[in-house]
């Protein structure tokens, strides 16, 4: 499947529904079970918040790469985040999820002072949690309740670097 055709599967997937859904990527295909336990664990999530969950389960994402993710949600009008289930997910025993931060900044308007602190110290793009953290996640990025780099920080104090994982 080529660039262009992931990025329409996917356009398709987010159009398609409700737009206050979190959006989860499947890229690996190697464990049914526990496929099917970070679907269950979706379906409870933690907490009083209940929001739709959309998940792009096609095999043609089998072994996509963040980047290629990314690309193909690109988009003002996607999602805060995006949610991968990789083989990390599938290996780890909470079935930790990757978020990933799609809210890139345009840099080539910045201040170079500014610009050099973000090189320096780069903001988080990612961090892991449990499948049950999604919705309470994605709410609070959609809201701007809180940002990606507080959720991140709390995943790296969290027991073994994953959001929820007590």
């Amino acid at each position: 499947m080529t660039a262009q055709q992931r990025r329409d599967d996917a356009r398709r997937a987010i159009e398609t529904g409700d737009t206050w859904a979190a959006f989860v990527v499947r890229t690996d295909f190697g464990d049914e079970e526990a496929w099917r336990e970070v679907l269950a664990e979706l379906g409870r999530p933690d907490g009083e918040v209940d929001v739709a969950v959309r998940v792009l389960d096609a095999p043609c994402w089998a072994g996509a790469s963040v980047e290629e993710v990314l690309t193909a949600v690109d988009d003002e009008d996607g999602p805060a985040a995006v949610f991968v289930a990789d083989r990390h997910t599938m290996g780890s025993p909470v079935r930790a999820l990757l978020a990933v931060d799609t809210l890139w900044e345009d840099e080539s308007a910045l201040d170079p002072v500014y610009y050099q602190e973000l090189v320096d110290s780069p903001a988080p793009r990612e961090f892991r949690l449990r499948p049950a953290a999604v919705p309470s996640v994605h709410v609070n990025l959609e809201l701007g309740n809180l940002g990606f780099e507080e959720f991140a920080a709390e995943a790296a104090e969290g027991g073994a670097g994953v959001l929820g994982a007590a």
